[in-house]
């Protein structure tokens, strides 16, 4: 969703052909700084390049800023808030993202004689070869010139093919509980013994303890059965309520 206004509409409409993207690339030389027409370098892979802002730390801060490790990337990717960190991991647990980087660009256009400039949060590449991009920002946030913002960063995809989001708070359930699986994203905590095992025993949908427990000792077993849930392989309701050994859980019909 895209935050409007009759500021925001003004200018989309007067300033959807004067984008202008300033971003870094790595290369045999090191980090070097580009700047070019957004319909000049819109297929540059914005997925892989560091970020054009730095994510700072200091005492007293009203933000919680770090790093979160990003299982579909094996990188870690620089977050400004625990809201961010939590978009983060949904777009790492969803089965639709390739990748995705962190303050990707910053996004320039001229506005009443001045140059205005933004740096959206996430660039995310879809296993479709799409890209979208993100800006973080809870509903109850929204100044009017953040509106303006994102309804020009908005046009500014729209004219080069890309998606654009606007998000804010995560379901609280879902956020537990995806939180809770990304606890066991690394390979390391799948045993192939277990996988082959559970993928027997949830072919019929079952509760997800007495799964485990069909399996073996459920503190050895659970890793894998959480690992799989992660990967999509097994799947049960994240939505409804938060994971306990009475949720139902099911093979899926593929995963990733």
């Amino acid at each position: 969703m895209v935050a409007s206004g009759s500021a925001a509409e003004a200018a989309v409409i007067h300033h959807a052909d004067g984008f202008e993207l300033r971003f870094l690339e790595v290369g045999s030389a090191g980090v070097i700084e580009r700047r070019d027409a957004l319909a000049t370098c819109w297929a540059t892979r914005f997925e892989d390049v560091p970020p054009v802002r730095q994510f700072p730390s200091y005492r007293g801060q009203r933000s919680f800023p770090g790093e979160y490790f990003a299982a579909c990337t094996g990188r870690h990717v620089g977050f400004e808030s625990w809201l961010e960190r939590d978009q983060l991991m949904i777009l790492d647990f969803s089965p639709r993202v390739r990748s995705f980087a962190a303050q990707p660009f910053w996004l320039s256009w001229p506005s009443g004689g001045k140059i205005r400039r933004h740096a959206p949060d996430f660039f995310v590449r879809m296993v479709d070869g799409r890209g979208v991009v993100v800006d973080v920002r809870a509903d109850d946030r929204i100044k009017d010139e953040d509106a303006a913002a994102f309804a020009v960063t908005a046009a500014a995809c729209e004219s080069v093919g890309w998606g654009y989001r606007r998000v804010g708070t995560v379901d609280p359930v879902l956020s537990a509980n995806v939180r809770w699986l990304a606890g066991y994203r690394h390979r390391r905590c799948l045993n192939d013994a277990h996988r082959d095992l559970l993928m027997e025993g949830f072919s019929h949908p079952s509760s997800l303890l007495a799964g485990v427990e069909a399996v073996g000792e459920p503190l050895a077993v659970l890793p894998s059965l959480f690992h799989l849930m992660w990967t999509g392989v097994l799947v049960a309701d994240l939505v409804s309520a938060p994971l306990s050994g009475g949720s139902v859980v099911r093979v899926a019909g593929g995963g990733r």
